[in-house]
């Protein structure tokens, strides 16, 4: 209990009297290497990623249990994190599964895949109908201003998490959408560890997209060379 107290109350002068919430860090830094691990395909991305959900969680609904515990209420925020470890939970099980079905050997737990058309025109609708139904709700509510920008990184949050799970290589450019969003609002909400968080994962995720791009690139190759030389010491009428 002492632990958790003193996580609950930690905070790192950074000069100019401004201060960040340890757990505010932390969740941040949680949320890096559960990117990290989603990168290189790797179940334990999402465990990982359910811890920093956790602490984030705290940080965005801090000033329902105390003032001094944060500088704005971001609904959108608080609500993804929940969303967030309800999905990973699904998503930790669809990987361990296809890793266990796939037997890839550099133990990665999904092979990338592009998108259909009609999966993008559902992203595209899904993003937009989200933040269009979920801004008056968390208005209402009364998260920070301006209000469309918590319901857009919500929304993205949710699709980006979703397509991750089901291998899309177009997730990365989802949370791309989502970090430009987010870096302004939450440096205006005072969230100043999250922005610049929001910022690194910008540049961080142009990259994975390259990644997984470059790796769905590449087991399509396999797959053509497999298809003209098959394997002989394999019996294809098993």
């Amino acid at each position: 209990m002492d632990f958790l107290k003193w996580l609950f109350d930690a905070q790192l002068e950074v000069g100019s009297g401004q201060t960040l919430l340890v757990r505010e860090v932390l969740g941040n830094v949680f949320g890096l290497l559960s990117a990290l691990g989603g990168m290189r395909r790797k179940v334990w991305a999402w465990p990982v990623g359910i811890v920093g959900n956790l602490l984030l969680l705290t940080v965005f609904l801090g000033t329902f249990f105390d003032p001094a515990y944060g500088t704005a209420n971001l609904l959108g925020q608080a609500g993804r994190q929940v969303m967030f470890i309800t999905v990973s939970i699904w998503g930790w099980y669809r990987w361990s599964q296809t890793r266990k079905a796939g037997g890839q050997q550099d133990g990665a737990a999904v092979i990338p895949q592009w998108a259909s058309w009609r999966e993008r025109a559902f992203m595209l609708a899904f993003m937009l109908l989200g933040t269009g139904l979920l801004t008056p709700l968390f208005r209402a509510l009364g998260s920070y201003e301006p209000v469309w920008s918590d319901a857009w990184i919500f929304t993205g949050s949710l699709l980006a998490t979703y397509g991750m799970a089901k291998g899309w290589v177009e997730f990365w450019l989802v949370w791309v959408a989502v970090d430009i969003v987010g870096v302004p609002l939450l440096w205006s909400a005072g969230y100043y560890a999250s922005a610049f968080m929001y910022l690194f994962y910008g540049g961080f995720t142009l990259v994975g997209f390259f990644v997984w791009w470059r790796t769905r690139n590449r087991e399509l190759g396999k797959a053509q060379v497999e298809t003209a030389f098959p394997d002989p010491t394999v019996d294809v009428r098993s």
